[in-house]
């Protein structure tokens, strides 16, 4: 929704981004005149402290109150622009503030909330089945809709007669190739907190990756790791014990210039972090090192634009939204191997911009065939990286003027809300089935 926010802004509008107070956004977001940040109120602690369905109800009611009470206090606005999921109550409240403020709500369907439900309950369970039925009945109630592939276009409109737009995501333009002396900078930025970027012989102006001669010149090391890139919620549907144990098996290859060793930075918050942080930590590992960072958002695109190889572990609940991470890592030039599910090849074109697999036996052969001889013979990575150049000419801000803009300019006014909140029972229900395996 930052890029929405973004654009909007870049094009005159007015805008107004509405939300609870987490992650701090981007700076262009912070720094921008036409764009202005409304924090709601988190429900107070003692919702915890009742009993499970009492509490998910008194939470519902906090948010649909505070939510509907921001959005009457906002100046005047033209639209009500909302990403789904999350579902609950957003999509309802929504629609009503609409109705009382005389604006034009319009939705964004990046996945569906009752099947992330569905895959903390089960799919027949009851709130599945209310959860769905609402989305169905609220999303309909949108004037215009948008979603990010064309299978879910057609799944909205076979199933629930909702006609969308496809806006396939594109990368912003923060998401570039980038330069070895960026990324040297970075290497060395990052090794005085993490020793995996900190060159072996404590040479200055080196790091384990790069260094610089005594021209000035920055070259890549010989002989230096592959430095591998994921990002993850550390949540059920990225499944990280997949790449944990393709890792394992990676690291049982010969110590021999034939495999190179691996460094792999892994980003991200979530509830199984800590699980898989003390598997990490338990492993007695030979080839492979990692750094499992917070980076800044200023940080994030340069160490996309740093790495050799990406891992994406998304698993759509749906299979019919696509992982953004993706988007960014192409946007910087960088080669995905990726869990494979229904509409990822509208993204992922296996053995052309990257390759696709189902398990871990899989991604530890695709790891190995990529990276054999590294960096010498990785002519694989270097013929992803120049397919992607064409992936990478069409950004965020030339797409959304060609296909989002319009609507907004035939809806009239340039004075929108946008906002991207934590849902009710998708995000209270996945966080409790994580709390309790």
């Amino acid at each position: 929704m930052q890029y929405h926010a973004m654009s909007f802004a870049m094009e005159g509008f007015r805008v107004y981004l509405v939300g609870y107070r987490g992650s701090t956004p981007h700076e262009q977001v912070l720094k921008n005149e036409q764009i202005t940040l409304h924090h709601m109120h988190e429900p107070p602690l003692f919702i915890t402290k009742l009993p499970k369905l009492l509490g998910y109800a008194v939470k519902v009611i906090w948010q649909s109150v505070m939510l509907a009470w921001t959005l009457l206090l906002l100046p005047n606005m033209s639209s009500i622009f909302i990403q789904n999921p999350p579902s609950i109550p957003t999509m309802l409240i929504s629609y009503i503030v609409s109705r009382i403020r005389f604006s034009t709500l319009v939705i964004d369907w990046h996945n569906y909330g009752y099947t992330i439900l569905a895959m903390a309950l089960r799919p027949g369970h009851p709130l599945v089945t209310f959860s769905k039925w609402y989305e169905k009945k609220c999303g309909g109630l949108a004037s215009y809709n948008f979603c990010v592939t064309n299978a879910m276009k057609e799944d909205l409109l076979s199933q629930w007669n909702i006609r969308a737009i496809t806006a396939h995501d594109k990368p912003s333009e923060l998401f570039q190739t980038i330069s070895l002396e960026q990324q040297h900078n970075l290497f060395c930025r990052l090794s005085k907190e993490y020793p995996v970027f900190a060159s072996q012989d404590n040479a200055i102006d080196h790091t384990r990756f790069t260094q610089k001669n005594t021209d000035g010149a920055v070259a890549k090391v010989d002989g230096r790791p592959a430095l591998l890139m994921s990002s993850t919620s550390w949540t059920e549907d990225e499944d990280f014990g997949l790449l944990l144990d393709a890792l394992k098996k990676y690291d049982q290859l010969p110590s021999t210039d034939t495999f190179p060793d691996l460094v792999c930075v892994i980003s991200g918050k979530g509830p199984q972090k800590i699980f898989y942080t003390q598997q990490i930590a338990d492993y007695n590992w030979k080839k492979v090192k990692f750094c499992l960072p917070w980076l800044a958002a200023e940080d994030y695109p340069l160490m996309l634009g740093s790495a050799d190889i990406g891992v994406c572990l998304h698993k759509s609940s749906s299979g019919l939204d696509l992982p953004m991470k993706v988007v960014d890592m192409f946007g910087c030039g960088l080669p995905v191997c990726a869990v494979n599910f229904q509409c990822i090849r509208e993204l992922v074109h296996h053995d052309e911009n990257g390759l696709l697999f189902h398990d871990s036996e899989e991604l530890f052969t695709q790891l190995k065939d990529l990276l054999f001889r590294f960096p010498k013979m990785a002519s694989r990575l270097k013929l992803y990286r120049e397919n992607l150049a064409s992936f990478q000419e069409l950004r965020w801000h030339s797409q959304w003027r060609k296909i989002i803009l319009p609507i907004f300019y035939k809806i009239g006014g340039i004075q929108m809300s946008a906002f991207d909140l934590p849902g009710f029972l998708e995000d209270d229900f996945d966080e409790e089935a994580k709390k309790e395996q």
